[in-house]
Protein backbone atom coordinates (compact mmCIF):
# COMPACT_ATOMS: atom_id res chain seq x y z
CA UNK A 1 0.00 0.00 0.00
CA UNK A 2 2.30 2.53 0.84
CA UNK A 3 4.96 1.93 -2.10
CA UNK A 4 1.91 2.19 -4.03
CA UNK A 5 1.16 5.80 -2.60
CA UNK A 6 4.78 6.34 -2.88
CA UNK A 7 4.77 5.79 -6.79
CA UNK A 8 1.92 7.63 -7.52
CA UNK A 9 3.42 10.62 -4.81
CA UNK A 10 6.24 9.98 -7.45
CA UNK A 11 3.87 10.60 -10.80
CA UNK A 12 2.55 13.85 -9.44
CA UNK A 13 6.03 15.33 -8.39
CA UNK A 14 3.63 15.95 -5.37
CA UNK A 15 7.15 17.99 -3.53
CA UNK A 16 6.56 20.36 -6.01
CA UNK A 17 3.42 21.49 -4.50
CA UNK A 18 5.89 24.07 -2.44
CA UNK A 19 5.07 26.14 -6.00
CA UNK A 20 1.42 26.75 -5.92
CA UNK A 21 0.17 26.12 -2.65
CA UNK A 22 1.85 29.09 -0.45
CA UNK A 23 0.04 31.64 -2.53
CA UNK A 24 -3.18 29.97 -2.24
CA UNK A 25 -2.43 30.01 1.35
CA UNK A 26 -1.81 33.95 0.47
CA UNK A 27 -4.51 34.32 -0.85
CA UNK A 28 -6.91 32.48 1.20
CA UNK A 29 -5.41 34.77 4.21
CA UNK A 30 -5.97 37.73 1.96
CA UNK A 31 -9.83 37.15 2.18
CA UNK A 32 -9.97 36.11 5.74
CA UNK A 33 -7.95 39.58 6.77
CA UNK A 34 -8.25 41.56 4.06
CA UNK A 35 -11.58 41.44 2.88
CA UNK A 36 -12.37 40.54 6.40
CA UNK A 37 -14.24 37.27 6.30
CA UNK A 38 -14.35 34.88 9.00
CA UNK A 39 -11.56 32.20 9.54
CA UNK A 40 -12.87 28.42 9.12
CA UNK A 41 -10.80 25.52 10.14
CA UNK A 42 -13.04 23.66 7.58
CA UNK A 43 -12.88 25.80 4.47
CA UNK A 44 -9.40 26.02 4.97
CA UNK A 45 -8.85 22.24 4.40
CA UNK A 46 -11.16 22.19 1.75
CA UNK A 47 -8.84 24.65 0.00
CA UNK A 48 -5.97 22.55 0.46
CA UNK A 49 -7.20 19.33 -0.58
CA UNK A 50 -8.79 21.19 -3.83
CA UNK A 51 -5.45 22.38 -4.40
CA UNK A 52 -3.99 18.77 -3.81
CA UNK A 53 -7.08 17.18 -6.12
CA UNK A 54 -6.27 20.01 -8.96
CA UNK A 55 -2.68 19.56 -9.49
CA UNK A 56 -2.37 15.66 -8.98
CA UNK A 57 -4.60 15.21 -11.88
CA UNK A 58 -3.19 18.14 -14.09
CA UNK A 59 0.09 16.66 -13.64
CA UNK A 60 -1.22 12.84 -13.97
CA UNK A 61 -2.97 13.77 -16.65
CA UNK A 62 0.19 15.50 -18.15
CA UNK A 63 2.40 12.43 -17.62
CA UNK A 64 -0.58 9.90 -19.21
CA UNK A 65 -0.54 11.85 -22.36
CA UNK A 66 3.04 12.40 -22.79
CA UNK A 67 3.85 8.68 -22.09
CA UNK A 68 5.05 8.30 -25.80
CA UNK A 69 6.85 11.67 -25.97
CA UNK A 70 8.95 10.68 -22.20
CA UNK A 71 10.18 7.20 -23.47
CA UNK A 72 11.80 8.93 -26.95
CA UNK A 73 13.86 11.52 -24.21
CA UNK A 74 16.54 10.74 -22.22
CA UNK A 75 15.61 12.91 -19.44
CA UNK A 76 12.36 11.86 -18.87
CA UNK A 77 12.37 7.90 -19.89
CA UNK A 78 12.86 6.85 -16.24
CA UNK A 79 9.33 8.30 -15.14
CA UNK A 80 6.73 6.23 -13.85
CA UNK A 81 4.35 5.62 -17.11
CA UNK A 82 7.62 4.99 -19.57
CA UNK A 83 8.99 2.62 -17.21
CA UNK A 84 5.99 0.23 -16.56
CA UNK A 85 5.53 1.19 -12.88
CA UNK A 86 2.33 2.81 -13.44
CA UNK A 87 0.08 2.00 -16.47
CA UNK A 88 -1.50 4.32 -18.65
CA UNK A 89 -4.76 3.21 -17.65
CA UNK A 90 -4.46 3.16 -14.19
CA UNK A 91 -2.96 6.80 -14.39
CA UNK A 92 -5.68 8.26 -16.47
CA UNK A 93 -8.38 6.61 -13.64
CA UNK A 94 -6.02 8.77 -11.30
CA UNK A 95 -6.41 11.54 -13.11
CA UNK A 96 -10.32 10.91 -13.58
CA UNK A 97 -10.67 10.12 -9.46
CA UNK A 98 -8.68 13.29 -8.80
CA UNK A 99 -11.05 15.36 -11.20
CA UNK A 100 -13.83 13.77 -9.68
CA UNK A 101 -12.57 14.98 -6.07
CA UNK A 102 -11.73 18.31 -6.88
CA UNK A 103 -15.27 19.07 -8.38
CA UNK A 104 -17.30 17.03 -5.24
CA UNK A 105 -14.96 19.29 -3.01
CA UNK A 106 -15.77 22.91 -4.51
CA UNK A 107 -19.41 21.85 -3.98
CA UNK A 108 -19.35 22.24 -0.27
CA UNK A 109 -16.84 25.40 -1.12
CA UNK A 110 -19.72 27.80 -2.45
CA UNK A 111 -21.75 27.76 -5.96
CA UNK A 112 -19.50 30.07 -7.23
CA UNK A 113 -16.11 27.66 -6.65
CA UNK A 114 -17.91 24.58 -8.22
CA UNK A 115 -19.79 26.25 -11.28
CA UNK A 116 -16.09 27.83 -11.83
CA UNK A 117 -14.61 23.94 -10.92
CA UNK A 118 -14.43 22.73 -14.90
CA UNK A 119 -13.54 25.97 -15.93
CA UNK A 120 -10.10 25.51 -13.95
CA UNK A 121 -9.71 22.09 -14.80
CA UNK A 122 -9.95 22.72 -18.15
CA UNK A 123 -6.98 25.11 -18.48
CA UNK A 124 -4.92 23.03 -15.95
CA UNK A 125 -5.56 20.00 -17.58
CA UNK A 126 -5.74 21.44 -21.47
CA UNK A 127 -1.58 23.29 -20.73
CA UNK A 128 -0.69 19.33 -21.59
CA UNK A 129 -1.90 19.73 -25.09
CA UNK A 130 -0.35 23.06 -26.14
CA UNK A 131 3.09 22.46 -26.81
CA UNK A 132 1.80 20.82 -29.70
CA UNK A 133 0.85 23.85 -31.35
CA UNK A 134 2.76 27.31 -29.26
CA UNK A 135 5.53 28.57 -28.30
CA UNK A 136 3.71 30.40 -25.61
CA UNK A 137 2.77 27.04 -23.42
CA UNK A 138 5.10 27.85 -20.59
CA UNK A 139 2.24 30.90 -20.01
CA UNK A 140 -0.51 28.55 -19.90
CA UNK A 141 1.35 26.35 -17.03
CA UNK A 142 1.95 29.83 -15.50
CA UNK A 143 -2.50 30.34 -15.63
CA UNK A 144 -3.26 27.20 -14.41
CA UNK A 145 -0.64 27.40 -11.55
CA UNK A 146 -2.18 31.30 -11.26
CA UNK A 147 -5.45 29.97 -10.25
CA UNK A 148 -4.66 28.55 -6.90
CA UNK A 149 -4.50 32.64 -5.12
CA UNK A 150 -7.73 33.99 -6.41
CA UNK A 151 -9.14 30.23 -6.25
CA UNK A 152 -8.57 30.35 -2.46
CA UNK A 153 -10.00 33.74 -2.36
CA UNK A 154 -13.07 32.74 -3.92
CA UNK A 155 -13.64 30.00 -1.43
CA UNK A 156 -13.50 32.58 1.45
CA UNK A 157 -14.86 36.14 0.01
CA UNK A 158 -17.08 34.22 -3.12
CA UNK A 159 -16.40 37.25 -5.90
CA UNK A 160 -13.89 38.25 -6.85
CA UNK A 161 -11.32 41.34 -6.27
CA UNK A 162 -7.95 43.58 -7.44
CA UNK A 163 -5.56 42.30 -5.19
CA UNK A 164 -5.94 38.61 -5.30
CA UNK A 165 -6.08 39.24 -9.45
CA UNK A 166 -2.97 40.75 -8.94
CA UNK A 167 -1.11 38.15 -7.02
CA UNK A 168 -2.29 35.49 -9.26
CA UNK A 169 -0.53 37.65 -12.53
CA UNK A 170 2.71 37.63 -9.91
CA UNK A 171 1.95 33.85 -9.92
CA UNK A 172 1.72 33.68 -13.59
CA UNK A 173 4.59 35.38 -14.50
CA UNK A 174 6.62 34.06 -12.11
CA UNK A 175 5.60 30.60 -12.99
CA UNK A 176 5.72 31.18 -16.46
CA UNK A 177 9.64 32.16 -16.61
CA UNK A 178 10.88 29.65 -14.17
CA UNK A 179 9.29 27.16 -16.82
CA UNK A 180 11.30 28.36 -19.35
CA UNK A 181 14.38 28.01 -17.79
CA UNK A 182 14.01 24.24 -16.78
CA UNK A 183 12.27 23.97 -20.56
CA UNK A 184 15.96 24.30 -21.48
CA UNK A 185 17.34 21.38 -21.35
CA UNK A 186 14.78 19.78 -23.97
CA UNK A 187 15.96 22.31 -26.49
CA UNK A 188 17.04 20.20 -29.11
CA UNK A 189 14.87 17.15 -28.14
CA UNK A 190 11.89 19.40 -28.89
CA UNK A 191 12.80 20.74 -32.12
CA UNK A 192 13.69 17.02 -33.04
CA UNK A 193 10.01 15.70 -32.68
CA UNK A 194 9.03 19.83 -33.77
CA UNK A 195 7.22 20.09 -30.15
CA UNK A 196 6.99 23.76 -29.10
CA UNK A 197 8.55 26.01 -26.83
CA UNK A 198 10.14 29.36 -26.55
CA UNK A 199 13.58 27.93 -26.19
CA UNK A 200 12.69 25.95 -29.24
CA UNK A 201 11.53 28.77 -30.71
CA UNK A 202 14.39 31.49 -29.61
CA UNK A 203 17.16 29.61 -28.54
CA UNK A 204 19.14 29.50 -24.93
CA UNK A 205 19.47 33.16 -25.23
CA UNK A 206 16.18 34.24 -26.57
CA UNK A 207 14.60 32.00 -23.89
CA UNK A 208 16.75 33.72 -20.96
CA UNK A 209 16.20 36.93 -21.89
CA UNK A 210 12.05 36.13 -22.40
CA UNK A 211 12.31 34.74 -18.72
CA UNK A 212 13.90 37.77 -17.45
CA UNK A 213 11.56 39.54 -19.09
CA UNK A 214 8.19 37.76 -17.38
CA UNK A 215 10.29 37.71 -13.60
CA UNK A 216 10.61 42.05 -14.06
CA UNK A 217 6.53 41.61 -14.12
CA UNK A 218 6.52 39.87 -11.12
CA UNK A 219 9.16 41.73 -9.20
CA UNK A 220 6.79 44.80 -9.99
CA UNK A 221 3.65 43.48 -9.56
CA UNK A 222 5.23 42.06 -6.21
CA UNK A 223 5.73 46.43 -5.44
CA UNK A 224 1.96 47.30 -6.57
CA UNK A 225 0.93 44.37 -4.28
CA UNK A 226 2.62 45.46 -1.17
CA UNK A 227 1.02 49.06 -2.54
CA UNK A 228 -2.58 48.13 -3.21
CA UNK A 229 -2.91 46.00 -0.19
CA UNK A 230 -1.42 48.19 2.15
CA UNK A 231 1.08 45.46 3.80
CA UNK A 232 4.12 46.52 5.98
CA UNK A 233 7.47 45.89 6.98
CA UNK A 234 7.08 41.94 7.30
CA UNK A 235 5.65 41.60 3.28
CA UNK A 236 8.32 44.20 2.32
CA UNK A 237 11.29 41.52 3.68
CA UNK A 238 8.75 38.45 2.13
CA UNK A 239 8.75 40.57 -1.44
CA UNK A 240 12.55 41.16 -1.27
CA UNK A 241 13.57 37.80 -0.80
CA UNK A 242 11.20 36.86 -3.68
CA UNK A 243 12.75 39.33 -6.10
CA UNK A 244 16.34 37.87 -5.13
CA UNK A 245 15.44 34.48 -5.36
CA UNK A 246 14.12 35.28 -8.95
CA UNK A 247 17.54 37.25 -10.03
CA UNK A 248 20.08 34.47 -8.95
CA UNK A 249 17.99 31.70 -11.34
CA UNK A 250 19.20 34.21 -13.90
CA UNK A 251 23.22 34.44 -12.31
CA UNK A 252 22.48 30.78 -12.04
CA UNK A 253 21.95 29.84 -15.78
CA UNK A 254 23.48 30.52 -18.70
CA UNK A 255 23.20 29.51 -22.18
CA UNK A 256 26.46 27.87 -22.04
CA UNK A 257 26.08 26.18 -19.16
CA UNK A 258 23.04 24.62 -17.75
CA UNK A 259 24.47 22.54 -15.01
CA UNK A 260 22.36 24.51 -12.29
CA UNK A 261 18.83 24.67 -13.95
CA UNK A 262 17.39 22.02 -11.29
CA UNK A 263 19.00 23.96 -8.71
CA UNK A 264 17.29 27.46 -10.17
CA UNK A 265 14.14 25.37 -10.41
CA UNK A 266 13.78 23.37 -7.06
CA UNK A 267 15.96 25.20 -4.75
CA UNK A 268 15.60 28.77 -5.93
CA UNK A 269 11.65 28.74 -6.23
CA UNK A 270 10.82 26.79 -3.49
CA UNK A 271 12.33 29.47 -1.34
CA UNK A 272 11.26 32.50 -3.10
CA UNK A 273 7.26 31.04 -2.77
CA UNK A 274 7.51 29.75 0.50
CA UNK A 275 9.50 32.79 1.88
CA UNK A 276 6.83 34.96 0.32
CA UNK A 277 3.87 33.49 1.70
CA UNK A 278 4.73 33.09 5.23
CA UNK A 279 5.96 37.23 4.98
CA UNK A 280 3.03 38.38 3.78
CA UNK A 281 0.61 35.89 5.69
CA UNK A 282 2.76 37.15 8.84
CA UNK A 283 2.40 40.56 8.01
CA UNK A 284 -1.18 40.10 7.53
CA UNK A 285 -1.90 38.75 10.92
CA UNK A 286 0.72 40.13 13.62
CA UNK A 287 0.30 43.75 11.87
CA UNK A 288 -2.95 43.56 9.99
Amino acid sequence: MISTVNKYLSLVKFSHTIFAMPFALTGFFIATVKAEQSFSWQLFLLVVLCMVFARSAAMAFNRWLDADIDKKNPRTAQREIPRGVITEGNALLFVIANCVLFMTTTWFINPLCFYLSPVALLVVLGYSYTKRFTAFCHLVLGLGLSLAPVGAYLAVAGHFALLPVLLSLLVLCWVSGFDIIYSLQDEDFDRSLSLNSIPAWLGKAGALHFSEGLHLVAGILAIIIGIDGQFHWLYVIGAAVFVLMLISQHLLVKPNDLSRVNLAFMTTNGIASVVFAVFAIADMLLIG
